[in-house]
This record gives structure tokens, C-alpha cells and sequence, in this order.
């Protein structure tokens, strides 16, 4: 039963990870070690089915919690404690990186691998710079860019560090989504799924192949966008001389406290 409430909010959490900007879906997946099962599942889906279907159930769950009941608070908490919210995330992230470094260590690490981490640290935190300040582009809604906003949602889970939601600010998207989870717009909301839907199952295989030739490697850079990622949403533009910072550190904090005791309770129910 703990470990099914565990995989329940982990679920809620790296739902939310897809419709707050910023945030990785993906990487949030990585940190609350879930990532490599998923892609393994996606991947070979025919392979112990139903043991898996059962094992994602809560995740599955606490993800369309996550997207769903709480898009409204979540607007609102964006709309007027966005500072705060995004503190808490980051401490979570955080508090679950120290798993994530083991995790990436479990099969050894190299020289190579510290290059590795370091290279997609750079590299990701230049594209996400340029991505925020640079690209910024506007498309008509109808079903084949809702289409394209699936998928984008989808990278979000495949390429952890990806934040789905930044794009989709960017193509003038997010909004019209997050305002459609609220309201359950079907005509919004089915072509989303197709699109996460065919990406998923069209690289999830190259993925997974990726895991098992060059697990180390893989996860490093894994590890590596993560980090960028976290650097990338830190709020700058932001006075914290005034009565938010405690707010900020006290939402820093506990976000923190919650990824340790959810990756300490990773290692003793993983399953």
C-alpha cells in the first residue's frame, strides 16, 4: 500500500511536471526513478503486460490527477505564488538528486561518463537559454498543432530536461491547453493524446535500445540535462527582499525534505 500511494504522488507530481512551464515531465520521471521503466514498458509492450499495467496503474493515476484536478489550483498558485511554486519544485528535484547519482553509477562510472554529464550539462542549459530568449514563434490551433502539442508533451517524457510546456509557451499553445484540461475540451484534448501517444511508441524502442548498449553514458547525460534544466527555472527576475523570500525558502526546503523521503522510500520499496 506504500508503495502504491508512493507511485500515486509520484504520478501527481511529474503530471504536473507536463503543464508547468519550466519543468520536465522526463526529468522529474528520472529523479523519482521511473524513467527507465517506462520507456522499457512503452517499448516492449507485450512483455510482462499485466504485471506492468498493474505497476503504472498509480502512476498513471496520480498523472492524470496531476493534469487534470489540479490544473485550476495549479493556475491559480502560477497566477499569484509562481515564485514560490517553482521553489518547490526545484527543491524536490533536489532532494532527489542524490538518487539519481547512484542510479546513473549502478552499472559504474568512468572519466568518460564525467565528461558526459558535464557536456549535456552545457549543452542542454545553452539550447533551453536559447529556447527562452530566442525562439519564439505563434500557430493556429486546430487538430493537427494540437497534434504537434502531444507530441512536443511526449519529448517531454522521452528527453528528460525537455520542458514541453516552455514550447509550447513559445508556439502560444500553453495556454489554450492548461485552460482545456480545466474544462475537459475533448476536441483539445483527443488529438493531444494521439500525439504523445505516436511519439511515445515511435522512439521509445530507439530509447530503450539506447539503455542497454550504453546504460552508464545514457544516464549521465540524463543526469546532466537534469541539472541544466534545474539551473534554467530558477526565478531571477524576482525581488527577493520582500516578504516572498521566506515563502521561497520555506516551499525550497520542504520540497526538498519530500524528494528525500520519497527517493528513501524508493530504496526500500522498490519494486
Amino acid at each position: 500500500m506504500i508503495d502504491w500511494i508512493l507511485r500515486l504522488l509520484k504520478g501527481a507530481l511529474i503530471g504536473t511536471g507536463f503543464i508547468l512551464p519550466g519543468v520536465s515531465g522526463g526529468a522529474l520521471a528520472a529523479v523519482f526513478g521511473l524513467y527507465e521503466r517506462i520507456i522499457s514498458f512503452i517499448a516492449h509492450i507485450t512483455k510482462d503486460f499485466i504485471k506492468n499495467i498493474l505497476f503504472f496503474i498509480p502512476v498513471v493515476t496520480g498523472a492524470l490527477f496531476g493534469m487534470f484536478l489540479l490544473a485550476r489550483p495549479l493556475s491559480f498558485f502560477l497566477e499569484n505564488y509562481e515564485v514560490q511554486v517553482v521553489w518547490g519544485f526545484i527543491g524536490c528535484i533536489t532532494g532527489t538528486l542524490p538518487s539519481l547519482w547512484k542510479e546513473a553509477g549502478k552499472k559504474g562510472r568512468k572519466k568518460i561518463h564525467y565528461a558526459i554529464l558535464a557536456a549535456s550539462a552545457l549543452a542542454g542549459f545553452c539550447l533551453l537559454y536559447m529556447a527562452e530568449n530566442f525562439w519564439q514563434v505563434h500557430m493556429p490551433r486546430n487538430f493537427i498543432t494540437w497534434v504537434i502539442s502531444g507530441a512536443l508533451i511526449a519529448l517531454g517524457v522521452l528527453v528528460p530536461g525537455l520542458s514541453s510546456s516552455n514550447f509550447l509557451v513559445y508556439l502560444d499553445m500553453y495556454k489554450p491547453m492548461v485552460d482545456a484540461f480545466k474544462t475537459i475540451e475533448i476536441p483539445v484534448l483527443l488529438p493531444i493524446f494521439l500525439g504523445s501517444i505516436a511519439c511515445l511508441f515511435s522512439l521509445s524502442a530507439f530509447i530503450d535500445m539506447l539503455f542497454r548498449r550504453a546504460y552508464a553514458g545514457l544516464f549521465h547525460f540524463v543526469a546532466g540535462i537534469v541539472l541544466a534544466s534545474t539551473v534554467m527555472i530558477v526565478p531571477v527576475n524576482y525581488n527577493y527582499i520582500s516578504y516572498g523570500t521566506i515563502m521561497c525558502v520555506a516551499a525550497l526546503v520542504a520540497g526538498a525534505l519530500l524528494g528525500l523521503w520519497m527517493s528513501s522510500l524508493e530504496e526500500k520499496y522498490k519494486t
